[in-house]
């Protein structure tokens, strides 16, 4: 793929990510420059919209006669769902997305593919999720799509961790309605599972805590990570020290920068 990106001119059609705080983001070079690859003169740019501006931003953008998608990140995931006026079955699923389209109409059709980017960046290390224990921490946008994929993916158990208990014993309830995988609740000790998966921003500011007891991690485990800022986030770092395959946040954008395009330029038929 080429990485030119040809200068914008008033007919360049444009989509944001919209964030708080948003200077972490890697997606507006990548996908600007898989627009140009595919002959689409558009741009993604990043936008910082607080959580209390959410609403009057939507109302604007929605109105912006070229603006055509929007890539969402922490922490818009589960309010920009409220926007859409349709969705994707795993987005409805979900109750969160991650990317919105502009549908004929002018209103938006979602999708999440958070977890499709972080399942395919372990297969892409060989690590293939089937039968095995897996260890989710944060149950938020990323990682209720993270959950998800997991389950379908044929885990035999997925335990959850999120310090907003609510927040993760609901998901764990859909997730169970599904009968597949067991879901259970789960702490922040590792020692047991074969998959760890830190869906929390812990580790994108110094002195954040590691999301799990990584003493208690084994050699064996295979562990990713969302966060893209710092490239190798503490946990990663740890991970690599004891001997585990790991996926970084960067890994897991790169398995689903495709997906995305294709999703905004109206490619995938969902």
């Amino acid at each position: 793929m080429s990485s030119t990106i040809p200068a914008p001119s008033g007919a360049t059609r444009l989509h944001v990510i919209v964030g708080d705080p948003i200077a972490q983001v890697r997606s507006p070079a990548g996908v600007s420059a898989a627009f140009a690859a595919r002959g689409h003169d558009g741009i993604l740019v990043p936008v910082q919209v607080a959580p209390g501006d959410l609403a009057d931003f939507l109302s604007v953008a929605t109105r912006l006669k070229n603006l055509d998608g929007i890539v969402v990140t922490i922490p818009h995931k589960f309010a920009c769902y409220q926007a859409c006026t349709s969705a994707t079955t795993r987005a409805h699923f979900l109750r969160t997305v991650n990317l919105m389209r502009r549908r004929p109409d002018g209103a938006w059709h979602g999708d999440m593919v958070d977890g499709l980017g972080f399942v395919g960046a372990a297969r892409a290390k060989g690590i293939n999720p089937a039968g095995m224990r897996a260890l989710l921490v944060g149950a938020g946008g990323a990682g209720s799509a993270i959950a998800l994929e997991l389950v379908e993916a044929g885990v035999s158990e997925l335990a959850i961790h999120d310090s907003l208990t609510e927040r993760r014993d609901a998901l764990i309830g859909r997730l169970n309605g599904l009968g597949k995988a067991p879901v259970r609740a789960g702490t922040l000790d590792p020692a047991g599972f074969d998959f760890v998966a830190n869906a929390t921003p812990a580790g994108m500011k110094d002195g954040d805590p590691l999301p799990v007891d990584v003493a208690r991690l084994a050699p064996s485990a295979y562990c990713g990570c969302v966060i893209t800022k710092p490239e190798v986030s503490p946990f990663i770092a740890a991970a690599r020290r004891i001997g585990c395959v790991t996926g970084t946040g960067t890994d897991m954008y790169q398995q689903h920068q495709s997906i995305m395009v294709d999703f905004l330029l109206g490619a995938e038929g969902t």
